[in-house]
């Protein structure tokens, strides 16, 4: 009798509990080789927000180009960014050069691949949205970030898998991704379905990239105060509002080439806010090439300016290219007095004012004002939240 009661007692429960579900009800899903593979770094039922950060108001350059951020194509394409197994070694993923500790970065001249080293210096990928540059690699050869994306993978030195001299094809990593449970699982999660593509790797490393973002620094403070650029902002030093003034005011030139008045006009290249590279760019006057005695006039892009140092004002990285730039004097150094090179064709003719290699004509306070401002453009926050870190750590 007590078990017919049982039996009465437990059918009754579940049909309590299938009648208390709507009719759109659905379970929670579940993702198991997601939780065994990131644990508590990724949950896929409460995603990181990538889509709705906060832009300050008078950020309006964006490059997005219709692939929109989402949460979930976001969290996809941090765990193709950090998983070593894009490489046909399975040792190298996109986060072994670009580190997120030194602004997603290298803080070696050059990157190690699966075949030797990187032929330029890892560029940095703060805030590389927030432009109106929509190609991208030094020399613009990606007409935009999607493409971007895969090409490091593509190629022989940097992930292996470029389908020459030996090597695996795209189609074999795909092979090899397709095979993987937790891809299988987020990219039904994604797309709706498990099928995985290059152009899905593209759109979601793409996404990831463009959320990385920094608008917490010395000088985004003072921005929000102020109406704009050229006021002294009520934070900074008044060595820092100089350096400031100094960046944003064009010069005046003499028939040679030295200035005469105004400032050093950083500003006409590294647009600000952003300070982003004008699209319009041409070659710097630096035309080295790592490793060889050869001439490399293609070089015209550069990326965002923030975060070229910590807020304890060190370097991420070398910069340039080549890294052959290693302080912020440095970098003054080269521009101050523009040395032109009569093979350098490309060269950028606001460089070279009234047909002669620039004169900035700067006394050392000037340059240190300027690298005091220049300091004022380091965040916290984007060196150290987790959204962006390496999902595979425990």
């Amino acid at each position: 009798m007590r078990i017919i009661q049982f039996g009465i007692v437990a059918l009754l429960f579940s049909t309590l509990i299938s009648c208390n579900k709507s009719d759109d009800y659905q379970d929670i899903p579940t993702y198991p080789n997601v939780a065994a593979a990131f644990g508590n770094n990724i949950d896929l039922n409460h995603l990181d927000n990538y889509a709705n950060q906060v832009v300050p108001a008078y950020i309006t350059k964006d490059n997005t180009q219709g692939n929109t951020i989402t949460d979930k194509g976001a969290t996809l394409g941090r765990v193709l960014f950090y998983d070593k197994k894009l490489s046909s070694n399975n040792t190298i993923s996109c986060a072994s050069c670009h580190i997120q500790s030194r602004a997603f970065s290298d803080s070696l001249v050059v990157s190690l691949g699966v075949n030797g080293t990187t032929a330029r210096h890892t560029m940095r990928l703060i805030n590389s949205r927030f432009g109106n540059e929509k190609k991208f690699f030094w020399d613009k050869r990606a007409p935009t970030l999607e493409f971007q994306t895969t090409q490091p993978v593509r190629n022989h030195t940097e992930m292996g898998y470029s389908g020459l001299n030996g090597d695996p094809s795209i189609n074999d990593l795909i092979t090899k991704l397709s095979a993987i449970g937790y891809y299988q699982e987020l990219f039904q999660f994604v797309y709706g379905s498990p099928e995985i593509t290059e152009d899905k790797i593209q759109l979601a490393l793409a996404q990831f990239v463009r959320s990385i973002q920094s608008f917490d620094s010395k000088y985004d403070i003072g921005r929000a105060q102020t109406t704009d650029d050229v006021l002294s902002f009520p934070n900074l030093t008044s060595e820092e509002n100089k350096g400031k003034r100094l960046f944003m005011t064009l010069p005046t030139f003499d028939a040679t080439g030295k200035r005469t008045t105004g400032g050093i006009g950083c500003v006409a290249c590294h647009n600000a806010p952003e300070f982003d590279i004008d699209p319009n760019a041409k070659n710097n006057g630096i035309l080295g090439t790592i490793g060889s005695n050869a001439m490399d006039i293609t070089v015209v892009r550069a990326p965002s300016l923030r975060d070229l140092t910590r807020t304890n004002g060190k370097l991420n990285g070398p910069l340039m290219h080549t890294g052959i730039i290693t302080t912020l004097q440095n970098v003054l150094d080269h521009y101050g007095l523009m040395n032109v090179a009569t093979a350098n064709t490309n060269l950028d003719p606001r460089l070279v004012p009234n047909g002669f290699g620039q004169d900035l004509n700067m006394s050392s306070q000037e340059i240190n004002s300027v690298i005091a401002f220049l300091k004022t453009l380091a965040g916290t926050n984007v060196y150290t939240d987790p959204k962006w870190s390496n999902p595979f750590h425990p």
